[in-house]
């Protein structure tokens, strides 16, 4: 793409007046480095996956306050994690992983297994445990 024909679209970037590097192309056909403020496409996409991930949050908390599962199911999906990463964040096969996401286990967890979800999370056990509420 030339230079001059690089999208300078509204976005995410724009309301906190950041803008992307991006390379191009010259006057002399050399690539070159050059800054945009967004893509339409992009902004689409991007907006698109935040609503989805954000769906996803409230279905997890909906399923913690229904007593379906564990919090441990909404604070893998806030911090944006699926079980392979979760498990291998706090050394646990993900069956075992999967398992503390039912509400009778994940009560009857130690501290010692707990505190590997909180350091995971960055949070305390204390939050772990209690954050999410009625």
């Amino acid at each position: 793409m030339e230079k001059d024909k690089v999208p300078q679209d509204q976005s995410n970037l724009t309301k906190n007046n950041v803008k992307e590097l991006l390379y191009a192309t010259d006057e002399n056909g050399n690539y070159t480095t050059t800054l945009s403020t967004g893509w339409e496409p992009k902004t689409i996409a991007l907006s698109n996956s935040i609503d989805e991930i954000n769906e996803r949050i409230a279905d997890a908390k909906q399923q913690v306050l229904n007593g379906e599962a564990s919090p441990i199911v909404y604070f893998m999906e806030v911090n944006k994690m699926d079980l392979t990463i979760l498990s291998s964040y706090v050394g646990f096969w993900k069956w075992r992983v999967k398992r503390h996401f039912k509400p009778s286990v994940f009560a009857a967890l130690s501290d010692k297994i707990l505190q590997k979800y909180a350091d995971t999370f960055e949070i305390s056990i204390e939050e772990l445990k209690n954050s999410i509420t009625k």
